[in-house]
């Protein structure tokens, strides 16, 4: 019943109008890479903590008084067993037939060392991703101590993954640990995630690949194919890798875990990024930047709908934001959840131009498509609300992006601040627009 309510409230309106974006922000990803190789990792790039280093005040006469939040979990261990033994058995086969070379031999020791670690602890978030969301919850207490003072309600809901719940958690006693007068909620149930985390959406996942795409998205593969150097450094034995490996698959496997090293403890101990010069670092993210584009961006070639898997999302933080900006001292409205839904609802909002449509994936840092900006790991989106000190006036709404202001397409009040009713507004017509028939 609740979904329904939410739904029809949220689809009321006609199609949402064009605005036309704000400045489009080119990225030289292959300079950032270089300077800091770790983004290369995607999704799993360990949360880098703020950029900007001090926030825009707030227009005269105005107080943040209501946060509302959607977070990802914090570093993780990677989910699969195949995230692990895919290239450990590829190796390991390989020694037993004398076919590795002394670097090969030494890779293969790391990777056990990587999979003896994460045993029994796939998905499960590590000691930095706690850290991430003690880190966050701190920051975001410290920015905007208004919307925490006193005995005020933080409302707290977490999907019902482990990891996320624990990102909660962790969260949540970082803010109890400043202050212990508040009041705290939260829960983690399947009652939510047709909101938090809504994986049942075939007809709208089917639409992510056609024939077209894929024989595309094959060509674009095989330009950024990178891998020859990395097996004849690995195998002594080039007979024996053309025809018992699938270097392909290999070398997709190994980035993997050199990606996701940063967020464990071994980081302090060990690399998997000597494997790769400077250019198969950037295929290799070339690859993973434009297949995000395409199942989760604004792609033109797929219809551009993918960012709508978020609108039930989007329909709840609009409808709580409503309810919530009636009360006095609100507090804060806290959700934890995946990264899946963050790149998404980051598009659907079109934060920062992420909204942009282009066919050419190799132009994608061109118009600042990057997808290290959005969603490492301990991501999050904060709707920043602002309300005058004394007599009446609009409501304001900042959007943090990982804890940096963000752009949005629409007209400023001023700076990184903009009514809520033109929010709210603008939103409402752009889930409108949104056809289920039409899937």
């Amino acid at each position: 019943m609740k979904k329904s309510i939410i739904a029809l409230t949220v689809l009321l309106g006609v199609s949402a109008p064009r605005v036309m974006a704000q400045n489009t922000d080119g990225v030289d990803a292959r300079q950032q890479i270089k300077e800091n190789i770790y983004r290369s990792a995607s999704n799993y790039y360990a949360y880098p903590g703020p950029q900007q280093k001090k926030l825009t005040p707030a227009p005269k006469g105005y107080e943040p008084y209501y946060i509302s939040h959607y977070g990802r979990h914090g570093s993780r261990y990677l989910i699969s067993r195949d995230d692990y033994d895919k290239a450990w058995k590829v190796l390991l086969r390989a020694d037993s037939m004398d076919k590795l070379t002394d670097y090969g031999k030494d890779v293969l020791r790391r990777v056990v060392m990587i999979r003896n670690e994460a045993d029994h602890r796939r998905g499960e978030l590590t000691l930095l991703g706690a850290e991430q969301h003690r880190g966050i919850a701190h920051r975001m207490y410290e920015h905007f101590p208004q919307v925490f003072k006193g005995k005020t309600n933080i409302d707290a809901k977490s999907t019902i993954v482990i990891r996320c719940i624990l990102s909660m958690e962790n969260a949540l006693q970082e803010l109890k640990c400043i202050n212990p007068q508040l009041i705290i909620r939260h829960d983690a149930s399947e009652h939510d995630m047709w909101y938090m985390n809504n994986e049942r959406q075939p007809q709208l996942f089917r639409k992510r690949w056609n024939d077209d795409l894929r024989g595309i998205m094959s060509q674009y593969r095989k330009r950024h194919a990178n891998y020859d150097r990395l097996m004849q450094r690995l195998f002594n034995d080039t007979a024996y890798v053309n025809h018992e490996v699938n270097a392909e698959n290999l070398n997709y496997h190994l980035f993997k875990l050199a990606s996701n090293l940063q967020s464990s403890e071994l980081r302090h101990s060990i690399s998997l990024y000597d494997l790769f010069n400077e250019q198969e670092v950037y295929d290799n993210w070339m690859i993973e930047n434009a297949n995000w584009y395409v199942t989760h961006g604004p792609c033109p070639l797929n219809g551009g709908l993918q960012p709508f898997s978020q609108r039930f999302l989007l329909g709840v933080i609009l409808h709580e934001a409503d309810s919530c900006l009636a009360l006095p001292h609100p507090g804060a409205t806290l959700r934890f959840g995946h990264e899946t839904c963050v790149m998404p609802l980051t598009c659907l909002l079109e934060l920062n131009n992420f909204g942009k449509q282009i066919t050419d994936f190799e132009r994608l840092p061109e118009i600042g498509w990057v997808n290290y900006h959005v969603f490492p790991m301990g991501a999050n989106i904060q709707f920043i609300f602002y309300k005058p000190k004394k007599g009446k006036g609009d409501i304001l709404v900042k959007v943090l992006l990982n804890e940096n202001e963000a752009r949005l397409p629409l007209t400023p009040v001023s700076g990184p601040y903009y009514r809520w009713t033109d929010f709210r507004d603008y939103y409402t017509k752009k889930l409108a627009s949104f056809k289920e028939e039409n899937l």
